[in-house]
């Protein structure tokens, strides 16, 4: 725990600990995150650190991270018909690039469309992505795998990399 307490992250990303579910392992340790842009809020997720040394063999080690991660998506991006596999891409992809060794990854990505009427605010129509996930750490340091989820938000919430500059739409004049 005290590697995921001594990670950074990316500045635009909030992340607090929150209350560890009790009934799922011995010890528990977890974090919310929120990635934030202008004051809105473009992905949510909790990364669950789970402890039980009779787990070894169902984990393949004694330690487990559960995820839970969402976002909203731009519509052009949910018409991808390979869209659950890139979602599932950016957690294995993010825990390579931050050399977040691990084993028995699985999970799920969902879909969502949702249509709102009436006095329901917000916009008319809304695509999320959902990515619910679980892996077994082979290392003692857990921060790359906090920034390696933290990554998967951004990338989720359509943020660039860090270090990465998006450059202004309408940038270059017309004829």
């Amino acid at each position: 725990m005290a590697s995921l307490k001594r990670c950074r992250v990316r500045s635009d990303v909030d992340l607090e600990t929150i209350k560890a579910p009790k009934r799922l392992a011995p010890w528990s340790h977890a974090v919310g995150a929120e990635v934030l842009s202008g004051g809105d809020s473009l992905a949510t997720g909790r990364l669950v650190l789970l402890g039980d040394p009779a787990s070894r063999d169902a984990w393949d080690g004694t330690l487990r991270l559960v995820t839970y991660a969402t976002a909203e998506l731009d519509v052009e991006m949910a018409r991808d018909p390979l869209l659950a596999e890139v979602g599932w891409s950016w957690l294995l992809e993010a825990l390579d690039q931050y050399g977040a060794h691990h084993t028995a990854a699985g999970g799920t990505v969902t879909q969502t469309t949702s249509a709102r009427f009436g006095d329901l605010a917000g916009p008319a129509h809304v695509v999320e992505i959902e990515l619910r996930a679980s892996w077994t750490p082979l290392d003692d340091d857990l921060g790359p795998h906090l920034t390696a989820w933290v990554d998967l938000l951004c990338t989720a919430a359509g943020l660039p990399p860090p270090g990465v500059s998006v450059l202004p739409e309408n940038r270059f004049p017309g004829p």
